[in-house]
């Protein structure tokens, strides 16, 4: 799979812009704010409906304004693919395969699955929980057309839970009936994620430190270890034995939405003992692994988007990098850097042929 065209039109700072791709290495280059990223968010749009950076789908168009467009023409089993996106201010997004309408966004995740990595990835390490249960939703979520609605459901359950413990906590009104059918819904949507996530780890850490070691020389000894309370228990024995605490917190205290992700260097945390380049080789180890597993599962490869990933990195490890993602095991790939020179330099060192475009305030010189 890969993608042959893409246009914009008032896309973010693009008035329009039209671009044909390589099959193989394609990069943006030009200075920071020129619109490099800019470029990878509409790719990303095309494979998962959304921005990467921004949830708020009307602040991508451009100011002044009222609608942005953007499609794309991929290659996929050798048959032509069109994938159309438009969103208008006080309407409702709308997309189309092959100019057909989808009744859920959901049924496009996963069809041109697509990794991405970014200086904003930092957030997976720095910041809470969160963060890196989204990071295992994503990757299931582009290999399994149930685990979108399985999350969709629970936290809809979760929601109306916590809502009543705030309801009891305010009138004094406790109906432990209503509570169960509300625990039974969170249980099944629960128990299912659950076992995914377990499965999916099982086989995923070990992608992860065959991409760390490789990146880093195996210089150092890192880890994923994935905790879940249902690792100790059973979910329905968990939310029996919380129910007083829940009630005093007016919250559900027990549960996947408390999943973490440990990432440790020696044994240590990675937040607070990783430099910025083990963490940001951590980072990057992280998404290859995703797109391995993808790739397994999907059984093409995706799309790899690379945005300003030289910066905290070494020569030593940008060269094993680039040697990774230049090899037969990844397929297309789009890169932003600032420097011109700098991706000539490392592609034309390994003999591989990139396809440039210098970008300057919303234009592109190809």
């Amino acid at each position: 799979m890969y993608l042959q065209q893409l246009s914009v039109i008032n896309f973010k700072n693009y008035s329009e812009a039209e671009l044909t791709f390589s099959e193989g290495v394609n990069a943006f280059t030009g200075d920071n704010g020129a619109g490099k990223t800019n470029l990878l968010d509409a790719i990303h749009y095309l494979s998962l409906c959304k921005s990467y950076f921004n949830p708020i789908d009307t602040q991508q168009i451009k100011q002044g304004t009222d609608f942005f467009i953007i499609n794309g023409n991929f290659s996929k089993n050798n048959k032509p693919e069109k994938i159309a996106c438009a969103v208008k201010r006080n309407q409702k997004k709308q997309f189309k395969h092959n100019k057909k309408d989808y009744t859920r966004l959901a049924d496009h995740i996963g069809l041109f699955p697509l990794v991405m990595i970014s200086p904003y990835d930092t957030s997976i390490i720095t910041e809470g929980s969160e963060e890196r249960r989204k990071f295992i939703d994503n990757v299931l979520s582009q290999t399994d057309n149930h685990y979108l609605d399985e999350v969709i459901v629970y936290n809809k359950v979760l929601g109306n839970r916590n809502a009543f413990l705030k309801l009891i906590a305010d009138t004094g009104r406790y109906d432990p009936h209503l509570l169960e059918v509300m625990d039974e819904q969170l249980i099944e949507a629960g128990n299912s994620i659950f076992n995914k996530r377990k499965l999916f780890m099982q086989g995923f850490t070990e992608i992860f430190n065959q991409h760390y070691q490789f990146l880093t020389g195996d210089a150092e000894k890192v880890d994923l270890i994935y905790e879940s309370q249902l690792l100790q228990d059973d979910f329905a024995a968990l939310l029996k034995k919380s129910i007083e605490r829940d009630r005093v917190l007016e919250r559900t205290t027990a549960g996947i939405h408390k999943d973490e992700l440990q990432f440790t260097i020696h044994g240590l945390p990675m937040k607070k003992f990783g430099s910025q380049g083990q963490q940001k080789s951590f980072l990057i180890a992280l998404k290859l692994a995703q797109y391995t597993f993808l790739t397994q599962q999907k059984g093409f490869k995706p799309l790899l988007l690379l945005d300003d990933i030289f910066d905290k990195l070494d020569d030593k490890r940008v060269t094993k990098l680039m040697q990774m993602v230049s090899d037969n095991d990844f397929g297309q790939v789009f890169i932003t850097d600032t420097s011109l020179s700098r991706v000539q330099a490392i592609f034309n060192d390994m003999g591989v042929a990139v396809k440039l475009f210098k970008v300057t305030g919303g234009e592109i010189d190809a």
